[in-house]
């Protein structure tokens, strides 16, 4: 007999699955994308991106097996670029035109200071 805590507990498992999926679907997509912008403009896309000139040569030189291989992780390769709140805040709720909206999003976001991850990738 199949108790509620076993169905709770497969229930969590599936979920976790589905997340770990889903993370590593979104980490193969931003390494691709990354590749492409790396390719068309690395001065732009490493602003863009906010990554060094060594992470992006690095990133370009990825073959396929490699770019797979480092997808298959547990964590998020992307990150967000605002870490404060308030500056989440005034890219939301911009009572600015529509039209200049995004413009003022670019703005905001290139005014942000580039923080490299710490040694390890870890946030």
């Amino acid at each position: 007999m199949v108790t509620m805590s076993r169905l709770s507990l497969l229930w969590d498992i599936m979920s976790q699955s589905n997340f770990l999926d889903e993370i590593q679907e979104i980490n193969l997509a931003y390494l691709l994308l990354a590749q492409r912008l790396l390719d068309e403009d690395r001065e732009a896309a490493m602003f863009r991106l906010k990554i060094d000139s060594e992470v992006a040569e690095l990133i370009v030189s990825l073959n396929a097996r490699q770019l797979t291989k480092l997808a298959r992780t547990s964590q998020l390769l992307c990150r967000f670029s605002q870490t404060s709140a308030e500056r989440l805040r005034q890219l939301t709720d911009n009572p600015r035109d529509q039209g200049l909206s995004g413009l003022h999003a670019s703005l905001l976001l290139a005014g942000e200071a580039f923080e490299p991850m710490p040694p390890g990738g870890e946030t």
